[in-house]
């Protein structure tokens, strides 16, 4: 009955202010969560957790050891499919990026890459950032991939100091722009050991991924490996 009557409340929302795949417009079915059915299935998947010493992998290899990398979509500014990216960000969907991520999970469960992951963490944002946001988009991806893996989500990073905009920035402004704005929250002893998977929405050149998994492999033993929801192409 319950379910019934939540059912009926959805529909009269979608009568009201229908809801809208963000890629194509169209308006969504009542079991279309966020993205139409033939959108989702075009999704423009990287495929990098299936290949060896990956195009992603290769990008940090020399910078800081890790033991994978992926992203879930491609992203290219202006397309189609970064108004996924833009939502989950901007407009207030965070919890759709906590869906997708989710989702990642299932599509990737027969690669491994996420075997063995005790925790995952989110690249952290400033208070201010925060607060003018009013959350942070990466915190909702990695709790989502935390709940789907079984496995704790922990806070490991704190953003120390706000930074400006990476949007129009080259790669050796962007490692400049970030440098001291991350720290190691204090009680990070208890992740020792661990295989920590980094979570954030999107890798461009890298920089800030770079920069908190150097934090992270301060803790002693531990691994780092790095998701992304999406990736620019970085060949």
């Amino acid at each position: 009955m319950l379910k019934t009557i939540k059912q009926w409340f959805s529909a009269a929302a979608d009568v009201v202010l229908p809801r809208v795949c963000p890629v194509c417009g169209n308006s969504l079915d009542s079991d279309e969560p966020w993205l139409c059915r033939n959108c989702l299935s075009k999704l423009p998947r990287t495929h990098y957790e299936q290949a060896d010493f990956n195009t992603m992998e290769q990008h940090f290899a020399g910078k800081v050891p890790i033991e994978r990398a992926t992203a879930y979509f491609f992203y290219e500014k202006g397309a189609p499919y970064s108004a996924i990216l833009h939502d989950i960000k901007y407009h207030n969907q965070p919890l759709m990026g906590r869906w997708l991520a989710a989702r990642a999970v299932t599509d990737m469960a027969g690669s491994g890459f996420f075997d063995g992951i005790d925790a995952v963490t989110a690249v952290p944002l400033h208070r201010s950032k925060r607060a003018h946001r009013g959350y942070n988009q990466s915190e909702y991806l990695a709790r989502g991939i935390a709940l789907a893996l079984g496995v704790p989500y922990v806070e490991a990073l704190k953003a120390v100091r706000p930074h400006s905009t990476q949007t129009h920035k080259g790669a050796m402004e962007r490692w400049q722009n970030i440098q001291g704005n991350y720290a190691l929250n204090n009680d990070t002893a208890r992740l020792a050991g661990m295989h920590i998977l980094l979570v954030d929405d999107v890798i461009t050149t890298g920089s800030t991924l770079t920069a908190c998994t150097l934090l992270l492999k301060q803790i002693p033993d531990v691994k780092v490996s790095v998701f992304t929801l999406a990736a620019a192409r970085l060949e």
